[in-house]
């Protein structure tokens, strides 16, 4: 892959993706880095634009390039035989779970040569060949997703992929590697512990862990706010990159430089092929279709707001590390954080499917001519819905009649058109007067942040505020078009 044409031009000469590193002079020279004297990061290591090029460009090559690919054996019942125009997002998951393979059993100072035939190496780029017997490969992430409701051949979204990814790796014994994917925008440490710590007496007994936090930072587009946070994410040790995209594309995040986030791109179509153990001249020639020497970059701002966030950490005292850092220069490099770290999930609180009850705990106040009392106690109830009657219960205890379908969260509920000015007061009064801990339910949603509760495990961010699956076309990486839609219902 050493002509840029080729690199950016699937084989069959429909445009990958238009980027900034897009060929610059006569020379055929890409600009994916710019030629000025400033720092560029690429998962969490510095480098001078200027004096350090080829080092950049030798550390972007070393990282696995996952793209879409053709000609592989069919797939599902479509038995589709290539991903192209759906798996870029499953592509970019497994960039990711690469990543965090090559960290933990080669090493983050480790780089990749034409000549490289690593025992280890070939290991972890056999697992992410397009066969049914790879770990990793497009059929099982594909097949896998369908115990999330994904069909093959159906879109992902990053929490999706990553909850694929969770299950896919309790399979590979060689991996001895945990995910965990950190829902809520909570990074809770007791459920990393129970996951990962073997042996709570002994930190030798610790599993590797990938951490997965799946983000929501905007309704169409990012919020700037979270920008220098996000910048500080791609400079920690252990950084494994991102799951994200810019509408109508998913791309794997790496690295930035000033105000450009630099990523490689799998929207390029290439033929399937076996790696084997590189002795032969089709397996070296295959090898070299997972490494991109030139990384595309794009502003920060042209970033989709949904997207996951990975770290590796490969100790105890990693994780621990890690944890202070993203306290330290994560959640206070922006006004608002981008997600919260608590020590346990309080038991009260309970998330739930639309339509079911859920348990929250709030203050009740009791008044009489002579004394006020203050109780904390838990509260079930149902998601309000557009057609809402609010009837005075008992001692002051309101509580809200159901008549119509449930919202998915308090953002949907309190943007509805329907919804009347009291009955919104009426739910804030029960929904959000809390008491307990520091992680109460502000740290999740509010009127001003306009943050979301999920109510579901999975994708529950990536289809708020918008029109429903079966009313719209689907024109995934439309062949003609060039365009992808495997984003199409998160901007």
């Amino acid at each position: 892959m050493d002509s840029v044409f080729e690199t950016y031009l699937g084989p069959d000469g429909v445009l990958a993706g238009a980027v900034v590193g897009a060929v610059a002079g006569a020379t055929g020279e890409p600009d994916d880095i710019p030629n000025v004297n400033t720092t560029v990061w690429i998962l969490g290591k510095s480098y001078n634009a200027i004096q350090e090029l080829e080092l950049i460009r030798r550390d972007v090559q070393s990282r696995l390039w996952c793209t879409y690919r053709r000609g592989f054996v069919p797939l599902g019942e479509p038995q589709l035989t290539t991903d192209k125009g759906w798996g870029c997002t499953l592509r970019c998951g497994q960039m990711v779970l690469a990543q965090a393979l090559i960290d933990l059993h080669l090493g983050r100072d480790w780089f990749w040569t034409p000549e490289t035939r690593d025992q280890t190496y070939l290991k972890i780029v056999n697992r992410f060949e397009d066969s049914r017997k790879s770990y990793f490969s497009i059929h099982q992430i594909a097949l896998m997703g369908d115990s999330e409701d994904k069909k093959v051949g159906q879109w992902f979204g990053p929490n999706t992929v990553a909850q694929v990814l969770k299950k896919l790796v309790r399979y590979d014994d060689w991996c001895s590697l945990m995910i965990h994917v950190a829902m809520d925008m909570s990074i809770v440490s007791d459920e990393i512990m129970s996951l990962c710590l073997g042996n709570p007496q002994n930190e030798e007994s610790w599993k590797p862990l990938l951490l997965i936090i799946p983000l929501r930072l905007g309704l169409s587009d990012i919020n700037p706010i979270y920008i220098p946070a996000l910048k500080k994410c791609f400079e920690l040790v252990g950084f494994c990159g991102m799951i994200g995209g810019r509408p109508n594309q998913a791309l794997y995040f790496m690295g930035y430089v000033d105000d450009e986030v630099l990523f490689l791109d799998p929207h390029t179509t290439q033929r399937c092929g076996s790696v084997g153990q590189k002795t032969t001249q089709d397996e070296i020639e295959f090898d070299a279709t997972f490494h991109q020497k030139y990384a595309g970059r794009i502003p920060f701002t042209h970033m989709d707001p949904s997207l996951a966030v990975c770290f590796l950490c490969k100790t105890r005292i990693s994780f621990d590390i890690l944890l202070e850092d993203l306290k330290t220069k994560v959640l206070t490099a922006s006004t608002q954080p981008l997600f919260e770290i608590i020590k346990t999930r309080s038991p009260e609180w309970v998330s739930s499917m639309p339509g079911t009850t859920t348990t929250m705990p709030y203050n009740l106040t009791s008044s009489n001519t002579n004394t006020t009392t203050t109780s904390h106690i838990s509260r079930t109830y149902q998601y309000p819905c557009k057609n809402t009657t609010t009837t005075n219960n008992s001692k002051e205890d309101q509580i809200m009649q159901t008549s119509d379908n449930c919202f998915n969260s308090f953002e949907d509920f309190s943007q509805a058109s329907e919804m009347n000015t009291s009955s919104l007061q009426t739910f804030q009064t029960i929904g959000y007067n809390t008491n307990f801990n520091s992680d109460d339910l502000t740290s999740y949603s509010s009127t001003t942040t306009r943050r979301t509760i999920s109510c579901g495990d999975t994708e529950d961010f990536e289809k708020l505020n918008h029109t429903s699956e079966e009313l719209r076309p689907r024109n995934c990486c439309d062949e003609y078009a060039g365009s992808d839609d495997d984003f199409e219902f998160i901007s």
